[in-house]
């Protein structure tokens, strides 16, 4: 999953970047507001971590030009404004969630997975298709119960089908889920890791449509 951080706390930032790229999310990082609404109207992101106090553009700013542009990415704001009327303006302005600062790392990764699984439809924690089961919280899959060790890039191209079930997403789409930017992609990266998926989940599990992209079957077609 790729996560956008607007962020201008130096401190802040950092943390929370290492933090969740050690837990195998693709994080970009930008510190100002302007730059901020300019890459959310040009880039694709599954969530954004908004702090309210930036430069150059204010966080219920940036936020309220995303809504008016139908743009449904989830958004936790994570800022040191506590009051009741700060959280209500924030919420009221399209935000998923709020968090108040300072907060712990653990829950704010929790908080992102509910917000995933809200905004790709799930109510439950886990999903299974196929026989392969799928628990973001832990970061595991098994298949019929049997655990399934999976590289960091692995897990994020089964994660990103598995929680969109029929939808197709494309080469393009799956590299944004596993690489932030700066990092070297290999020109037929996909492929390679979708071939060792199937050969640890199941060579029907991924499928594809030539030309177009990748999908994990949706529930009630495997049935």
């Amino acid at each position: 999953m790729r996560l956008l951080l607007i962020e201008d706390d130096a401190m802040i930032g950092e943390s929370v970047h290492t933090s969740l790229r050690r837990v195998g999310y693709a994080v970009d990082w930008v510190r100002n507001g302007e730059l901020a609404d300019t890459v959310l109207k040009t880039e694709h992101f599954d969530l954004v971590l908004l702090d309210l106090g930036l430069p150059g553009k204010d966080g219920i700013e940036v936020l309220r030009r995303l809504r008016v542009r139908q743009k449904t990415v989830p958004v936790i704001i994570i800022t040191a404004r506590d009051s009741v009327d700060d959280r209500i303006n924030g919420l009221d302005a399209g935000a998923d969630d709020y968090v108040v600062k300072p907060f712990d790392l653990d829950e704010l990764a929790a908080r992102i997975r509910s917000a995933l699984r809200r905004g790709a439809g799930h109510a439950d924690p886990e999903v299974e298709i196929m026989g392969v089961r799928l628990n973001p919280a832990r970061r595991e899959v098994t298949l019929h119960g049997e655990p399934i060790l999976l590289s960091a890039r692995e897990y994020a191209i089964v994660e990103a089908l598995m929680l969109r079930p029929g939808m197709i997403l494309s080469r393009a789409q799956l590299q944004d889920r596993m690489y932030g930017w700066g990092e070297d992609v290999e020109s037929n990266t996909v492929e390679v890791y979708i071939h060792s998926i199937r050969r640890k989940l199941g060579s029907d599990f991924i499928q594809n449509v030539r030309g177009v992209g990748y999908f994990v079957p949706k529930p009630s077609m495997t049935a």
